[in-house]
Order: C-alpha cells, then sequence, then structure tokens
C-alpha cells in the first residue's frame, strides 16, 4: 500500500462523509504519482532504436557505445527504465533511497547523503566523473536527473564542512529554491552546466522537473544546461538574507574571486561545450496536478486546477487556499487542486515541513466549514520528517483542543509534524521514488 496509515487516516474523518472524502483523497494522490512514475517517464521514450521526444526523435543506433549516469531520487528507476531498453557499456547513479537498486551487471547503485552532502556524496561524484571522462565522440552519455541531484552530484570548491553550513544556512533562510541552487552552481565543479565539460560526447539528459516553470537551468543545479546566473547573483542573494557574514572564509573567498574573473564563470548559452547537448522534461507536477483533476472527476467531483505554480511562504499559502475554497459557491462536491513549491522559514526548534505547516495554518480557517485540506510532497519526504505531509478538516481544532493542542503554539514553533502526529493525521508513504514538488487537494462539500 502506498499510504502506511491510510486506514488510521481515513478513520480520523468524524463523519461517514469525511471518511469517504478522505478516501478519495488518498485515491486521487495515488493518481497523481502513478502519473509521473519515473520508469514509465523514461521507458516510454525509447523506441527501438531511436529516443522520442515531443520536439525531436534521435537515432542512437550510430553510436559505439552508451554509458549511463543518474543522480536523484528518481535515478534508480529512471537508470532501470533505460537498462530495459537499451544496451548500456558502464553506469552509475547516486540515489538517497537505500531500499532500491538497479538491476543491472553495468551499472552501480550509491546511496548518498540528502538534503545536506557528506564526504560520500564527493567520492560517488568521482565516480560518476570517471565515467563521463570514458566517453568519447563515437559514444553516448545519458544522464538522468531528478530532486535531490543538487545535493547527490557534489564536487565542491570548498570543504565538505563548509559547504554542509552553507546549504543548512540556506535551507533554514527561507530562500527559494532557485535562490538556493544559484548559490550551489558557483560553489561547485560540476553544477550549471559544468558537468558538459568532462563529456567529449553527445549527451541526452531525462529529466523530472521538481521546480516550478521546469527551469532546466535550476533542476538539480542543471549541471548538463547553460547558466544564466552569476557570481554578483550569488553575493546579492547572501545580502538579501543576511547571510553573507554567517559564511566561512574559504566560501567567501570564492564568491570574491569569482566576481574577480578569477574563478571562470559558469558556462553560458552558446558556448560550444552544449553542441552536442540535448535536455529533456520527461515528468512534472503539470502531469500530476493533471492526472489529479482526472482521478477526481472519475470519482464525481466538479474539479478546479488552481494552479501549478504555488509558492510563497507555507503558512501564507495554507490560509490563503482555505479562504478560496470556503468561500467559493457551488453546488457541487468540488475538489480543488494546486501544485508547486512553499517556503518554510524557520524561526522555532519544532519538526515539520511545508506541507505539514501549510495545512497547519489553515486549521482555524476550517473550523465548521465543509472542506478537507491536505497537502502532500511527491517525493514522500516532507522536510526532514518520515511524512509526506498532513490533512485536516472541519473538526481538526476541536479535536486538537480536547488534547490541549493550541494550533498557533506548534506553527510558532514550526512544529507541525508533532501537531499531526499526535493527530495520527500526518500521511505517510516512505521515500516514493519521485520527486515533482508538492500537490495540494482541498474537498470542499456541497
Amino acid at each position: 500500500m502506498l499510504f502506511k496509515n491510510q486506514e488510521q487516516v481515513i478513520e480520523n474523518g468524524q463523519t461517514s462523509e469525511l471518511k469517504k472524502i478522505r478516501k478519495d483523497i488518498f485515491d486521487i494522490l495515488a493518481s497523481a504519482l502513478n502519473a509521473v512514475n519515473p520508469y514509465d517517464a523514461v521507458k516510454s521514450k525509447f523506441d527501438g532504436e531511436s529516443i522520442v521526444f515531443k520536439s525531436e526523435t534521435i537515432d542512437i543506433s550510430d553510436f559505439k557505445n552508451i554509458y549511463l549516469i543518474g543522480f536523484g531520487k528518481a535515478s534508480v528507476s529512471m537508470a532501470q527504465a533505460v537498462c530495459d531498453s537499451v544496451n548500456i557499456k558502464n553506469g552509475a547513479v547516486i540515489t538517497s533511497d537505500p531500499s532500491n537498486r538497479v538491476q543491472n551487471n553495468s551499472v552501480s547503485t550509491f546511496v548518498g547523503s540528502h538534503p545536506i552532502p557528506n564526504q560520500k556524496n564527493i567520492e560517488y561524484t568521482n565516480k560518476i566523473l570517471n565515467i563521463v571522462e570514458k566517453c568519447d565522440e563515437n559514444n553516448l552519455l545519458i544522464v538522468l536527473i531528478s530532486g535531490g541531484g543538487s545535493s547527490l552530484l557534489s564536487k565542491p570548491r570548498v570543504s565538505i564542512d563548509d559547504l554542509h553550513k552553507t546549504t543548512d544556512l540556506l535551507l533554514k533562510s527561507g530562500a527559494s529554491i532557485k535562490e538556493i541552487n544559484t548559490i550551489r552552481k558557483h560553489l561547485s565543479f560540476v553544477k550549471g552546466g559544468q558537468l558538459a565539460f568532462y563529456a567529449k560526447c553527445t549527451i541526452i539528459s531525462f529529466i523530472i522537473s521538481d521546480i516550478i516553470g521546469d527551469p532546466i537551468e535550476f533542476i538539480a543545479s542543471g549541471p548538463t544546461y547553460p547558466d544564466s546566473t552569476t557570481y554578483i547573483d550569488v553575493q546579492k542573494i547572501l545580502k538579501k538574507y543576511g547571510l553573507l557574514m554567517k559564511l566561512s572564509s574559504s566560501v567567501k573567498k570564492v564568491i570574491e574571486d569569482g566576481i574577480r574573473g578569477k574563478i571562470p564563470e559558469t558556462p553560458k548559452k552558446g558556448d560550444l561545450v552544449f553542441d552536442d547537448v540535448f535536455n529533456f522534461i520527461v515528468a512534472n507536477n503539470e502531469m500530476a496536478c493533471n492526472a489529479a483533476k482526472e482521478k477526481a472527476e472519475e470519482l464525481g467531483y466538479k474539479t478546479m486546477l488552481l494552479t501549478t505554480s504555488l509558492d510563497g511562504q507555507a503558512k501564507d499559502v495554507g490560509r490563503y487556499l482555505a479562504e478560496k475554497a470556503t468561500n467559493y459557491l457551488t453546488d457541487a462536491k468540488m475538489v480543488f487542486i494546486s501544485g508547486g513549491e512553499t517556503t518554510v522559514t524557520i524561526k522555532g526548534n519544532g519538526k515539520g515541513g511545508r506541507n505539514q505547516e501549510m495545512v497547519l495554518s489553515s486549521v482555524k480557517e476550517l473550523i465548521d466549514k465543509n472542506v478537507v485540506f491536505s497537502s502532500f510532497a511527491t517525493d514522500g519526504i516532507d522536510g526532514v520528517t518520515d511524512a509526506a505531509g498532513a490533512i485536516a478538516d472541519a473538526y481538526t481544532l476541536k479535536r486538537a483542543y480536547k488534547k490541549n493542542l493550541d494550533p498557533n503554539k506548534f506553527l510558532n514553533e514550526n512544529n507541525s509534524y508533532e501537531f499531526f502526529n499526535k493527530l495520527n493525521d500526518l500521511i505517510i508513504t516512505g521515500p516514493t521514488g519521485t520527486n515533482v514538488m508538492d500537490i495540494q487537494i482541498l474537498v470542499k462539500i456541497k
């Protein structure tokens, strides 16, 4: 079963109607995940000796050898699809999931650290670069990129301890993923298009997007795509969040040397290194949300897809979505669907994630209202917790008060996990093996 605690969460519905709605939400979320299955997303692109995308068909029959590398939460399933489609000379992937391995003797599976990289990530990245450097002009390199790749593919210009501290500061600052990855690119030897420098062959990248708008240059920090950002952008971002003075001297020196031209800028659009590099998105949040919409309609609901570009502070977005759903006038059962990725600015010492915080912020808005609110991380990992998200309805606040739980206190402490854990209303899947950001499902009862 995809959702490990599904029966418990359904039973928490205080009426038969709410139990049915909670079950429907699980069915809708399952359909969304199935639509972005990494194996299917990659396997569907192979047709005999060709790789077929909407915009282009690439004949791979003339390549002497095909090599494979991958990094990210979906890398194992993506790699398995490639191995089941063509003969791989040599390959390796770096994943964050220790329970899954590529079933092919030519492809190694390494388990790295996420979201904070460690020394093992660097060792595994060097192994991947050894494979890349074997490729010559007669070979094809297939690169499999998915969320989590920024941490897993790691060859930093600074020590691992300094990179660890910098990444931790960024993740807690409230910076967007684009801002975080801008900095990651410029502290790296492989991100921001630099991986392409190591290859002397044709590259085809299969990409599962975990960023709003599918900007290839920011997904896993864009290792095979031209970078539009600069060291000056890095400095501006760090100043914006008050982080510049908190950085180690070595990190500051890299940034200063980059601004002065002592360190080369990341490769830009038009550079010759990208002449034989092809990048394609094979799964994204829009695909997941559309599948959720289709499933909701199959279950008899009217639907509204609000956006697949949801961003902002999680607690503010949660209240906004709850208010929009409760105030919407309808004579039918409605499902509101949104997708994207919000942020959390850490001020407390609690435990949680953006999806759990989003739902927690809506609890007071839902009291005595006919709306059920759920938010779900498609990778199954919301923050540094074992939960993927949470669910709330009109009775959540009453149930909380009976247990002496004050939602405002938990929200102020960024402790959404403990709030929903005490109510048994966390959504738990474990790692799903994919990542296309988050999905919110709000059901309004007529």
